[in-house]
């Protein structure tokens, strides 16, 4: 009878909107170059490709731009249609993909931020100053940050398949890999032994459920 208890609550849109938040501040590239880009976007596509839901047939689009919106990588996990008629991706994957990452370049934050701010906040994308033409914006789409400049991001990296959360999940955490991979190289190159520790980016854990929204969305507003 008391089995409810230990159940796990599921956290709100606003733990997870400040979640991608504090993802963001986390993960800080020292550099970031088209080659960069191109590591990342084939590392997105192999995690892709290795997951249960490519197995079962869905598919993917990726693209990595620059702020301005110069393309750096870009590239489909699947195909848009068989003999059968169903595809793995449809046409309007670029579409929704586009519009994603023009939240990015527009807010400064990722996709999955202002999605689940706005949720938190019960706002429409108009409310917020965003282009009334985007497609409905959901996870997918990260701003890639540099260490060395706040005032906004270099580039975006992100991708498509339909699931908000998962697309999400699959760009930051591909970003959060590749910059241990990066630390990690840079410690066995500067250290003189293997006793030093390497450096780890850690995996941001969900805010508190105190934490206050009212004030979530004050960062993706400043920039609108």
């Amino acid at each position: 009878m008391f089995s409810g208890l230990h159940e796990k609550r599921m956290p709100t849109d606003g733990e997870l909107a400040n979640q991608a938040l504090h993802e963001e501040r986390s993960y800080r590239f020292p550099s970031f170059s088209a080659s960069d880009a191109v590591t990342l976007g084939l590392s997105i596509r192999k995690r892709f490709r290795a997951s249960s839901r490519h197995s079962k047939g869905k598919g993917l689009v990726i693209s990595i731009q620059t702020i301005a919106g110069h393309t750096l990588f870009s590239c489909t996990v699947g195909d848009l249609g068989h003999l059968s008629g169903i595809g793995d991706v449809s046409l309007d994957s670029w579409t929704c993909l586009e519009g994603m990452i023009s939240a990015v370049r527009r807010t400064g934050h990722s996709s999955y931020y202002v999605e689940k701010g706005m949720s938190a906040m019960g706002k429409t994308p108009k409310q917020l100053g965003l282009p009334g033409e985007l497609p409905r914006i959901q996870g997918g789409a990260f701003p890639v940050w540099l260490e060395n400049a706040p005032c906004c991001p270099i580039a975006v990296a992100g991708c498509y398949s339909g699931s908000s959360q998962e697309d999400h999940n699959l760009v930051s955490t591909t970003v959060r890999d590749y910059l241990n991979k990066i630390l990690r190289n840079g410690t066995e190159e500067n250290t003189a032994g293997p006793s030093m520790s390497t450096p780890h980016m850690p995996i941001p854990s969900v805010p508190p459920r105190t934490e206050s929204v009212s004030g979530l969305m004050l960062y993706t507003l400043a920039f609108v």
